[in-house]
């Protein structure tokens, strides 16, 4: 991977931002389907701890609410968004709203597109493998997340995605095999697993499966999508790439799901976030073993330096850029590049804080998907669009109802557990006063046209 990320540093125009963020827009339907699946699965061991813990309805709460959407974004955004021109999702709230506007979506952006899972996923791997002290495998996936952007920016992303593409299946494909030969077939699954690991809600609650789903919505305002979208060769690829990716999606989630239920049959009492380690080293024999893990990591890393080149344009380009020297668009490349740093310290400083990956996907999750959801899709729909002052209050309003509901439950915590106000998750309030304003909105606009 480090030998491909610097041949394209060699092949890549570092003063051009249409080259250094988006590959001269030149992505072709492999290539797309490449860097887009293995963006979106960085957190493998989150997934194991989920399958592990819970069964069956991983694929409910990781899968199917994806798919979903993607589908939609395929038939719905994706031909907008290549054609819109446009480089990051904050030039659609810059462009379409206002300064303020803009602002505020970077700063959400900047958390929403954070490696911070990912760093804290690929730091437990290695620290695995090493025996290394926990920061100093962070600190070393963190350089290494740096240091692939710095060369080639995102034609590294995406060689080393292609790559990682053919790692990460063949890694999974050889433990589910040897796991079947090791163990037996459905006979001994069923046999070993708890009864609500093969039920479809695995003993949670409706409430929490809904926000897993809603949070599934992060698709729609994924950075991730949007990049690979405008760096397509044309709209129609962007389409059928997503189309390609979700049949893609569909296989891993099967082998993935599969195997963290001969690691929960086959190994009781270990930590959760280890199930596929565990299970590897348990079954697989050396060289198999060894390309396991590295299979293991190339589905982490492939998202980290995807994650880490988003999170410096949002900085970099979207925040310092905009906000000193928006006339020189040369200064992008230089102002992205500049923003690792404060994408590492951000990074490293959350996972210090909340070393959970499931955790933090669903504090992320909760906080900026509702402020960011309607007015990004309205930015594509002029017609349901707000004006920018009050697109800006609801933004600000709904992030701000979100983040008081999820401090007062966590400060307000009985026996471990917190409590919401009314039993109520954060994400759906802070989502609600959104939808809300925007019905009002459009319903007042509409009634005041015909009155005139």
């Amino acid at each position: 991977m480090l030998y491909l990320g610097y041949r394209t540093f060699r092949q890549t125009d570092k003063s051009k931002q249409n080259d250094f963020l988006l590959a001269n827009r030149s992505l072709t339907l492999p290539s797309f389907v490449a860097t887009l699946v293995t963006t979106w699965y960085g957190g493998i061991l989150g997934i194991g701890e989920f399958a592990y813990s819970y069964g069956i309805s991983t694929w409910v709460v990781f899968g199917l609410p994806y798919y979903f959407f993607a589908l939609l974004y395929a038939f719905i955004l994706a031909p907008k968004v290549r054609k819109a021109g446009t480089f990051t999702i904050a030039d659609m709230f810059y462009q379409k709203y206002s300064k303020p506007v803009g602002l505020f979506s970077s700063i959400c952006l900047l958390f929403m597109t954070t490696p911070a899972p990912y760093l804290l996923i690929v730091a437990l791997i290695i620290q695995i493998l090493m025996g290394w002290s926990f920061i100093t495998c962070l600190l070393i996936g963190t350089f290494f997340s740096i240091i692939y952007i710095y060369w080639g920016g995102f034609r590294s992303v995406v060689r080393t995605n292609e790559f990682q593409f053919i790692l990460m299946y063949s890694a999974f494909i050889i433990l589910l095999i040897f796991a079947i030969f090791h163990f037996g077939s459905w006979s001994y699954l069923k046999a070993n697993l708890p009864v609500m690991h093969l039920n479809w809600r695995g003993n949670n609650s409706i409430q929490y499966l809904l926000v897993w789903f809603f949070i599934a919505f992060w698709t729609f305002v994924d950075p991730g999508f949007h990049q690979r979208c405008s760096a397509a060769k044309s709209e129609k690829l962007a389409r059928q790439g997503i189309l390609v990716s979700i049949l893609f999606w569909f296989i891993f989630d099967f082998l993935t799901l599969s195997t963290g239920l001969y690691a929960a049959a086959a190994l009781k009492g270990i930590q959760p976030a280890l199930a596929y380690p565990l299970l590897a080293d348990r079954i697989l024999p050396p060289v198999l073993k060894g390309l396991f893990f590295s299979g293991m990591l190339a589905v982490v890393m492939s998202t980290i330096v995807s994650y880490t080149l988003l999170s410096a344009i949002t900085f970099g380009r979207d925040i310092v850029w905009r906000m000193t020297n928006p006339a020189d668009e040369n200064q992008t490349v230089v102002s992205t590049r500049s923003g690792l740093l404060v994408t590492a310290v951000i990074s490293v400083s959350l996972v210090w804080l909340i070393p959970s990956v499931i955790q933090l996907w669903y504090v992320i999750g909760t906080l900026f998907i509702p402020p960011m959801l309607l007015p990004l899709l309205t930015a594509y729909f002029p017609q349901f669009q707000l004006k920018s002052r009050l697109t800006f209050q609801t933004m600000l309003l709904s992030f701000s109802i979100a983040l008081s509901w999820f401090v007062w439950g966590q400060v307000n915590k009985m026996d471990g557990q917190v409590q919401y106000l009314f039993n109520l998750e954060p994400f759906f309030p802070g989502l609600l006063i959104s939808v809300l304003i925007y019905l009002f909105g459009n319903f007042y606009r509409r009634w005041k046209r015909l009155r005139i």
